[in-house]
């Protein structure tokens, strides 16, 4: 199949990695991928933020931000309709994004199936976190992208709830969540030569991976270390970088730990399986209730025993005391407990990292599976066997 995949995606981080990754899957397995998107994305390093785009949107007054992001869409539809006239697609994948309609007036104009790929419920994400001033128009434009995709593949059931809530019937909902690339695990090195690689031998590592919010929880694990005795192993090795970052420096400082933390920086993209290699226990402190979190599967890939709060989008992909320890996010000791539970059973965990690495193959959590769902249900709506 010849498939045109649209996204607004300028930031080079997780979301590209999920694009990056489907649109090679897709190739992988021979199909034509034609991309229509900002041309700055393919330039940067990853980690880099929007760029230009980026100080547009702290800077500028939220009402005036919104419509050029509606202006936007006439740029994206142009650059469509060109993508459309000269490659001649058979149908459309996009990546979900507010105020950017462009992709269903072009399935509207062509004829061309569309399948809608959802992240996130963006208006309530927006709403919440950044605020917005056109929030009849930014619902709109939800909820009129949303309903008028062929199929809406939200990357939880719980996400798929919402998009159900919009109007959009149950059938034309199809869960998929993020996956793994295997090949960019395979060679990773066992736990102790990591460990001693990054000046952590003899150490009981607890990680973490990706970009650091306030809200990840990272505050309560250095407290559970400062309370450690003298001449522990416990060591918490964060690996990314964020706003949180200087808060959680000062709080290590404060209590005297700042030699049992290590925060690495932005890693690049094929180094991150290295550091993961080195935890004994992989943490996801604190996820949004709908979000399918990409650190979550390379956690899996790697075999660690990991630590995750027990909600519905979690336990989609996890089942405690199996692939993983899941402590209630509404207990204060919850999660201390979790941790110190796998910190003293040393084969505990390795039978969660051994089930964790056989929940990928069990699951077909991998972004070749998910090219393979995709490209069926292309099929179905162009009519093939």
């Amino acid at each position: 199949m010849k498939i045109l995949y649209h996204h607004r995606t300028r930031s080079k981080d997780g979301q590209y990695v999920h694009i990056e990754e489907m649109i090679d899957a897709l190739r992988d397995q021979g199909h034509e991928v034609i991309i229509a998107a900002p041309p700055s994305a393919e330039k940067e390093s990853f980690g880099a933020d929007a760029g230009m785009v980026g100080r547009l949107k702290r800077h500028l007054p939220k009402f005036i931000y919104e419509l050029m992001e509606l202006a936007y869409t006439v740029v994206a539809y142009r650059r469509l309709r060109k993508a459309v006239e000269e490659h001649r697609p058979d149908c459309l994948y996009e990546r979900y994004n507010l105020f950017l309609p462009a992709g269903i007036w072009i399935k509207r104009r062509y004829g061309l199936p569309m399948l809608l790929e959802v992240n996130a419920p963006i208006f309530e994400e927006r709403a919440r976190y950044d605020g917005i001033s056109l929030k009849r128009l930014a619902r709109w434009s939800q909820a009129y992208t949303w309903r008028n995709a062929d199929y809406v593949l939200p990357v939880t059931e719980v996400l798929g709830d919402i998009v159900a809530s919009y109007g959009v019937e149950p059938g034309r909902i199809v869960a998929i969540p993020n996956g793994i690339n295997m090949k960019r695990f395979d060679d990773s090195a066992a736990a102790h030569s990591a460990k001693s690689a990054l000046g952590l031998g003899g150490r009981l590592v607890l990680g973490f991976t990706g970009f650091i919010r306030d809200w990840h929880g990272l505050d309560k694990i250095i407290d559970m270390i400062a309370q450690d005795p003298p001449g522990t192993r416990r060591h918490l090795l964060i690996v990314g970088d964020g706003p949180a970052r200087t808060a959680l420096e000062r709080q290590a400082s404060r209590l005297n730990v700042t030699d049992r933390i290590t925060i690495t920086g932005i890693v690049p993209r094929e180094e991150v399986a290295r550091y993961v290699a080195a935890f004994d226990i992989a943490l996801q402190p604190a996820v949004v209730p709908y979000a399918s979190p990409l650190k979550l599967f390379e956690y899996l890939a790697l075999g660690k025993a990991i630590v995750a709060p027990r909600q519905p989008n979690i336990m989609e992909i996890l089942t405690d005391n199996k692939n993983a320890l899941l402590f209630d996010p509404d207990h204060r000791d919850s999660l201390s407990k979790a941790i110190g539970r796998l910190c003293a059973d040393a084969n505990l965990r390795r039978t969660i990292g051994e089930n964790a690495r056989r929940t990928i193959a069990e699951k077909r959590l991998t972004w070749h599976a998910n090219a393979e769902r995709t490209a069926q249900l292309f099929k179905n709506l162009l009519g093939h066997a």
